[in-house]
């Protein structure tokens, strides 16, 4: 133990802090007893050497030996003091709910008996609420962001079906696809203007993405339902009015559903009156509303019912309560209900069925207390417009200028096409080689000791190194918490990211002996003193070729050769989409740049195709290896090349360009590419 050394080093402290004073004090007295008089002076200006002014002397070296002790031991105590109170204050305090947890669990230790105890499953806490300004009584209908439960999901602001969030999924997937079909290669340039549609998605979608990978569905679990069927087969027929603090929830996330559908399955047509969607999703929505697909907002229920009886579609037709009438409401509940369609009013509907809607997505039948309905989509107005803009139909914006295109010069045709470049080999920059530790987040992301992968435990603690790596500048806690761990309350996750942190930290030193994260002003960061990143190298290469007014050839080779796979291929993190599409624009940039400046159109082939294989979905590389093939007389290789982009682009659910309904820089029909005889 160390207590007893530190109280025989604090006695010894104190023995040699109050000793000497006291010594001297007691045999000598007082170091000055005054100042000394004018005879004084003069008879030791005489005879200074004498018996008294040797014992003052040695007096006064005394006394300033033991204040310069004393200030040496005052300055210590003071610094460790500060860096005591500085370690406390990085020192991560618990949650209530782990103090709570920790004083059951202690309770549950100091109380334990020799008889067996059973305890019930703990049950979860009631809905909290939480009041918008649209609708005072409506409450939040959830209280712990970022579950997943068996049959949904909970995010901030909303409960969300399992089929419903795998549907948000999917369509923001389809929604980086659609950018990445869409951009068109441009000179690369420090001045160059913002990326287009490069944005990040709004943190509920980034939510609904991070709890599905975390929480995948098991092998054996069934395929999900079609989640508008299992909608209809909710709602009774004839119409229904829904009340109580869920009915605008409910309401948002039919809307929501509907349109998902639609997007998946081109079947179900939403009809919605003005008055009702200004309720669900308030007058700043407008801009949004107008880009939405399949979704129909009618003035009254004389054109919603002129819409359900001309279409050959199952429609849900939402309501509000002032736009019920008398006599024409029940009319539309029946036409839609012969249509196979269900009708929804927010709020009481004294001519038809009337249930409690709770904030939690359960709906009751007043007629039927027995009987519980299953759960439905809820969502509060911030999170139904997040997630809507996934599907919503990009604002028209100036094309990015595309690269000077030069035509391909006259050559003899060739039968046969050279072989074309594949990813399979990778070009990786050489390592410093001073530095033993290496980062590669190009690819799979391994950190490397030596030229050996080291292992590392948690998955959180490699998107870190990720993350970090993707923003060389560093990230505080607040940023690296909200992009790990996006939908999660910040409480409870300064301790998750300190201990993955800490893990990490504390693996590598034990590997290298090296201090690879930093943390200086509550910022994180990768010291590029002792770990080199791939993503760095790219990064340089980028702004050499940006800015060089020669050789630029070689500086465009350079990003090539500089970019192995994408940014932290295979992984599905939300934060990375945009990170890892900027990254790939500037190399199909670079490929598009060589390709024009080939002056040998068999070069110039192979500078595409490796294009096209980093990025399948873009129609502008897709057009420029056609042309290129169409100008070597390989006519039957365009066409083929053709079938296979277009038959890529269907198996992703792009293909159809009416359902886009976006008009493309790069489009993706036959229009696409060049035509021949």
């Amino acid at each position: 133990m160390r207590w007893p050394r530190q109280l025989l080093s604090l006695l010894v402290v104190l023995t040699l802090l109050a000793g000497p004073p006291a010594v001297l004090l007691l045999l000598i007295g007082p170091p000055v007893g005054g100042l000394p008089s004018k005879k004084q002076v003069q008879v030791w200006v005489q005879q200074p050497l004498t018996e008294d002014t040797l014992t003052a002397a040695l007096t006064i070296g005394a006394w300033l030996l033991w204040l310069l002790l004393a200030y040496t031991v005052t300055v210590r105590a003071v610094t460790r003091l500060q860096a005591t109170a500085a370690w406390l204050r990085q020192v991560p305090l618990p949650t209530p709910l782990q103090a709570t947890a920790s004083g059951m669990a202690g309770a549950a230790v100091f109380g334990v008996t020799t008889h067996p105890v059973t305890t019930a499953p703990p049950q979860p806490p009631p809905p909290s609420a939480a009041e918008t300004p649209e609708q005072p009584s409506e409450v939040s209908p959830t209280t712990d962001d970022g579950t997943v439960s068996d049959d949904g999901i909970l995010v901030p602001g909303g409960w969300l079906p399992r089929d419903t969030a795998e549907s948000v999924a999917a369509a923001a997937a389809l929604l980086w696809l659609r950018r990445r079909r869409d951009y068109r290669p441009r000179p690369l340039s420090p001045n160059a203007p913002d990326e287009p549609h490069t944005a990040r998605l709004p943190s509920a979608v980034a939510a609904v993405q991070a709890a599905l990978a975390d929480a995948p569905a098991p092998p054996s679990a069934p395929a999900p339902s079609d989640s508008f069927t299992a909608l209809v087969g909710v709602l009774p027929t004839g119409g229904l009015g829904l009340t109580g603090p869920g009915a605008l929830p409910i309401g948002r996330g039919l809307l929501l559903t509907a349109l998902l559908a639609g997007q998946r399955h081109s079947a179900p047509t939403l009809v919605i009156t003005r008055a009702a969607l200004t309720n669900l999703l308030g007058p700043d929505a407008a801009p949004l509303v107008r880009r939405l697909p399949q979704l129909t907002i009618v003035e009254g229920l004389g054109d919603a019912t002129r819409l359900v009886e001309g279409s050959d579609r199952r429609t849900i037709v939402i309501l509000a309560e002032d736009d019920c009438d008398a006599d024409d409401a029940p009319h539309l509940a029946g036409v839609t209900a012969a249509h196979a369609g269900r009708l929804v009013v927010l709020g009481g509907w004294p001519t038809g069925r009337t249930w409690h809607a709770e904030a939690t997505g359960h709906l009751h039948d007043p007629t039927r207390p027995e009987d519980s309905a299953a759960r439905l989509c809820v969502l509060d107005q911030v999170t139904a417009v997040d997630l809507l803009t996934v599907i919503a139909h990009p604002e028209p914006t100036r094309p990015s200028p595309a690269l000077p295109r030069t035509p391909p010069p006259a050559v003899t045709p060739r039968p046969r096409l050279p072989r074309q470049s594949t990813r399979g080999t990778p070009h990786r920059p050489p390592a410093a080689p001073h530095q033993r530790l290496h980062l590669r987040v190009l690819g799979e992301p391994t950190l490397l000791i030596d030229g050996e992968p080291l292992t590392i435990r948690r998955s959180a603690a490699v998107q870190v190194l990720a993350f970090l790596a993707a923003h060389p500048t560093g990230a505080d806690t607040r940023e690296l918490t909200a992009a790990i761990w996006p939908g999660l309350p910040r409480s409870s996750l300064t301790g998750r990211l300190y201990t993955t942190l800490s893990d990490l930290r504390g693996a590598i030193r034990t590997a290298s002996g090296l201090h690879v994260i930093d943390h200086t002003d509550d910022r994180y960061r990768l010291n590029p003193a002792h770990v080199n990143v791939d993503l760095w190298h790219l990064q340089t290469a980028v702004h050499h070729a940006a800015t060089t007014v020669t050789d630029t050839t070689t500086a465009w080779q350079a990003i090539r050769d500089a970019y192995p796979a994408d940014l932290a291929a295979g992984r599905t993190w939300p934060w990375l989409d945009p990170i890892r599409e900027v990254t790939r624009r500037r190399v199909i940039d670079a490929c598009a740049a060589l390709a024009d400046s080939e002056n040998d159109p068999q070069r110039a082939l192979v500078l595409l195709q490796d294009g096209v294989d980093i990025d399948p979905y873009n129609a502008d590389l897709h057009a420029r290896l056609a042309t290129t093939l169409t100008a070597l007389g390989e006519h039957e290789a365009a066409d083929q090349l053709r079938n296979r982009y277009l038959s890529t682009l269907a198996q992703a659910g792009i293909d159809d360009e009416n359902r886009d309904h976006r008009p493309a820089s790069g489009t993706i029909t036959s229009r696409a590419f060049p035509s021949h005889p």
